[in-house]
């Protein structure tokens, strides 16, 4: 998977409901989710988000609860990677789910500034910085995540295998 985009930057402690905010819960369409995705820490995020921008957050990204809402508003928003200090682990398990990347690094989430544009190969979990020339390596993912994320989510996956499993 490769991205570039522009960075919208966000700090520690980004819960599940500064994501996606409990009120817009009782939809599963992720256009609506979407729509409301940041809308608490952010108002103007949904207006200037566009496909394949990326999303940078400090420590412990996506705790709270364990809702899958939250990694769904944020792909259906257009984020198509998101780098991170570190993932709340339930987050972590749900974005890989979904079919969201994201990648944590440290360093790059130090370095990266909003705005900055980046590119990204989470194949090989390299993450360039390229407004400022400043590249960063991630750990990338085994393989068979790769495929799941690859495949848009861990149920397109499945349903993926059952069918080929049916045509052998």
């Amino acid at each position: 998977m490769n991205a570039k985009g522009p960075v919208f930057k966000y700090g520690d402690n980004i819960d599940t409901d500064v994501i996606i905010p409990a009120r817009y819960l009782n939809t599963q369409s992720p256009a609506e989710l979407a729509a409301h995705c940041m809308e608490d820490i952010d108002k103007t995020f949904i207006t200037r988000v566009k496909a394949g921008d990326i999303m940078v957050g400090g420590e412990n990204f996506g705790c709270g609860s364990s809702r899958e809402h939250a990694p769904v508003a944020i792909k259906a928003a257009g984020i198509s990677c998101v780098i991170a200090k570190s993932f709340a682990r339930i987050f972590y398990r749900n974005s890989i789910n979904m079919g969201l990347p994201i990648l944590e690094c440290p360093e790059a989430c130090d370095a990266i500034s909003d705005g900055d544009v980046v590119s990204i190969d989470a194949d090989t979990g390299t993450i360039i910085d390229e407004t400022t020339g400043v590249a960063f390596h991630a750990q990338p993912f085994p393989p068979f995540i790769q495929e799941i994320i690859n495949e848009g989510g861990l149920v397109a996956r499945t349903k993926k295998k059952l069918a080929e499993k049916d045509n052998a």
